[in-house]
């Protein structure tokens, strides 16, 4: 789904139009409520979902592939599972880079291949709202910047789910750029005390490639650009200007013309994000520098052992 996040959904607090809005949410949760049915749970393979409740960019896919790299050095068989949008293939190149990919059209028809293949693990890059799936472990990811916004639910504001559906869930990831996360973490054992959180930062990997000395125009079409500027300028890299664009944008050539062109006017190179970058064709590409980065966990041996025990 393309779209541009409205202002007031990260506002602290509720404003007018959020209000004004609550009757749309409080059907939509009664419409979600009426729609619970028994999920299907399988024996046969394990299955992790890593998903979120906040509306786009807190670091689900990142989050898939280091809980992959985790496995794999546990000696489990994983491979990815993804819904298969039209509008994702960034996320679906990303995910196929770093380990098996099934894709398709329904969750459980792309299960179904990961357990022909013999798949010990599938884990799930999004899915943690689907109601025919239940799974063997739940993640909820949050992006400390965002947290849950102004705190209501669609349309009102940028929740799939009440904060207290954190309940029915076994851990949660914040992630970011190194903010401090004890108010939160008080939030969350408010509502499930024994709920395990971990905290995690997005590291680059990609610095030696990049010329830190040099202007950037900086562009990006992701759930939340904010938290992308923060860690570039985390980085030191010197901003002129930022373009955002609706979250998993379609560039047009015009487009990329475009954002070249305001660069070269401001004597400014190009980056963007990796996502972004895999969006675009070869010939949009050239000129175009993108950021590669990874989730480093504060405590990974803690979350071996945790992935360990619950598998």
């Amino acid at each position: 789904m393309k779209f541009k996040k409205p202002n007031f959904w990260d506002y602290k607090k509720p404003n007018i139009i959020a209000y004004l809005l609550l009757p749309l949410s409080y059907m939509l949760n009664f419409i979600n409520f009426l729609n619970i049915k028994k999920k299907i749970k399988t024996q046969s393979i394990k299955t992790i979902c890593v998903g979120n409740i906040y509306v786009g960019g807190t670091g689900k896919t990142p989050l898939a592939i280091k809980i992959n790299q985790i496995l794999n050095n546990l000696n489990f068989k994983t491979a990815f599972i993804k819904k298969d949008y039209y509008d994702q293939m960034d996320e679906q190149k990303i995910l196929s880079v770093n380990g098996q990919l099934f894709c398709e059209k329904n969750r459980i028809d792309a299960l179904k291949k990961a357990i022909n293949k013999n798949i010990d693990v599938a884990i799930f890059d999004d899915g943690l709202q689907d109601k025919e799936l239940s799974y063997a472990l739940t993640i909820v990811c949050f992006n400390i910047q965002s947290w849950i916004g102004n705190g209501l639910c669609l349309p009102s504001g940028p929740l799939r789910e009440n904060l207290s559906s954190l309940k029915k869930y076994d851990a949660v990831f914040l992630n970011g750029n190194g903010e401090e996360v004890l108010t939160i973490q008080n939030i969350i054992r408010n509502i499930k005390p024994n709920l395990k959180v971990f905290e995690a930062q997005y590291i680059p990997l990609n610095l030696e490639k990049l010329d830190l000395n040099q202007n950037y125009l900086v562009f990006s079409g992701i759930g939340n650009p904010d938290s992308f500027i923060k860690t570039l300028k985390k980085y030191n890299f010197k901003i002129l200007k930022t373009l955002n664009f609706p979250d998993h944008y379609k560039y047009s050539d015009q487009d990329i013309v475009k954002i070249k062109e305001t660069a070269k006017n401001l004597n400014a190179k190009v980056i963007t994000t990796e996502k972004d970058y895999n969006r675009l064709n070869k010939l949009n590409s050239e000129g175009i520098s993108y950021l590669e980065v990874e989730l480093k966990v504060i405590n990974e041996k803690e979350l071996t052992n945790f992935l360990n025990r619950k598998l």
